[in-house]
């Protein structure tokens, strides 16, 4: 008995001649695009926060509200959606993800208000949870089986480059471009729509199999061989993402509560000094064993919290600059540390969900502090908040770093 799924492989569809797959190279570097196009589209409202804030007058709880819900928004897709392209497939899945992020840059290009924006938050949290998941998982499929470790280092990487893109993009847009809280959206919606047409182009690394329904039942699963290094990374992950979240939130107000006439543009080079800070001192420690890297990444939070938190009192841009600086190197080499030492033990089946778990992790410290420190700001002022705020990470990082030297290294 004949079917139509059988018919012989030399007489493909003219399309297919005109659109040939992408090599394994060619979709790494794709599917790596891919990720740095999503983390720029989510840093990209960072600058803009002081336009929107001047324009509808709202409060540092509700910018860090905006903030959050994109992050919660993320946390919920990778609870329910983070396994997803396991069953149905990466193409299809990271696709239609990506023209749902489009979607949502085209509901901030035409915000009008803080529900539109809270609602476009949202949909791109939800869009890039899903995708970043696919995104990940193809990296590792793709990888080039002769350079092993290559896509745990891109997926340490990629998200602080992107993030530094977008950010750097929307500064630049903010000071020179006519409309600013339009133009860099709708760059990235077309970005991500060549994006999205470009994935269906490369090959299928996923087996699809039944079960898609049952998949997106809330759940964190985390490789058993995964563990002791989750349990050994959790605090310098948490105080890196934190403060992730706070220089993205309320970096830009703290800005100007040092410097009340500085520039917009300086609130968003506080938080590209952070970003491009990561992704420098990230690939700069790539040679090195995982876990010196976690263990320097956290003791460098330190002194850039410390330095941060002494900015207000010395009226001091440059140390506030030094201080984030010193923080994203923190940042950078943590989660590049924490990755190689999360993914390469678990399954090759087991390493979406783990990754997954990673960001669960991530995101939820960079969500949940950021909407406490809004809400501290709002009753007390940034000032009061950050005190709070930066105990708060000094104490993760210190437990990091002395778990990190005190445990025997078995990881």
């Amino acid at each position: 008995m004949t079917s139509v799924t059988a018919l012989p492989p030399t007489h493909p569809h003219p399309r297919s001649r005109r659109l040939p797959l992408l090599s394994r190279q060619g979709a790494f570097r794709l599917h790596a695009s891919v990720l740095v196009t999503l983390l720029a589209a989510s840093s990209a409202p960072t600058p803009l926060y002081a336009l929107y804030q001047s324009a509808w007058h709202f409060s540092a709880l509700t910018l860090t509200v905006v903030f959050s819900a994109y992050a919660l928004a993320l946390l919920a897709a990778l609870l329910t959606a983070g396994t997803l392209s396991d069953h149905l497939g990466r193409r299809p899945v990271l696709a239609g993800a990506l023209l749902a992020e489009a979607t949502a840059m085209a509901l901030f290009a035409t915000a009008q208000s803080v529900p539109a924006l809270i609602a476009a938050r949202i949909l791109q949290g939800l869009a890039t949870g899903v995708a970043t998941s696919a995104a990940g998982a193809a990296l590792l499929d793709f990888e080039d089986p002769d350079r092993p470790g290559r896509a745990t280092l891109v997926n340490g990487i990629t998200p602080v480059a992107g993030m530094a893109a977008g950010v750097l993009a929307a500064t630049a847009l903010t000071q020179y471009a006519p409309a600013p809280t339009h133009t860099v959206y709708l760059l990235l919606l077309l970005l991500l729509t060549t994006q999205a047409a470009a994935v269906l182009r490369t090959p299928e690394t996923a087996h699809p199999h039944p079960g898609a329904r049952r998949s997106l039942r809330p759940t964190i699963t985390l490789a058993p061989a995964s563990r002791p290094a989750m349990a050994l990374a959790a605090p310098g992950i948490i105080a890196a993402w934190a403060l992730g979240g706070f220089y993205s939130s309320l970096g830009p107000s703290l800005a100007r509560l040092i410097a009340p006439h500085t520039t917009p543009a300086t609130g968003g080079l506080i938080f590209f000094t952070l970003t491009a800070a990561a992704g420098l001192a990230g690939h700069a420690a790539r040679a090195l064993p995982a876990r010196t890297v976690t263990a320097a990444g956290t003791a460098l939070l330190i002194p850039g919290t410390l330095l941060t938190l002494s900015a207000p009192q010395l009226h001091s841009l440059p140390a506030l600059f030094t201080g984030t600086a010193l923080a994203g190197a923190g940042f950078g080499t943590v989660t590049q540390g924490a990755l190689r030492l999360l993914l390469p033990p678990a399954a090759p089946q087991e390493r979406a969900a783990t990754l997954a778990a990673y960001y669960v992790l991530s995101y939820l410290a960079m969500s949940v502090p950021a909407v406490l420190a809004g809400l501290l700001t709002t009753h007390y002022g940034l000032r009061t908040a950050l005190s709070p705020y930066a105990a708060t990470v000094l104490l993760l990082a210190l437990t990091g770093l002395t778990r990190t030297l005190r445990r025997p290294p078995t990881t």
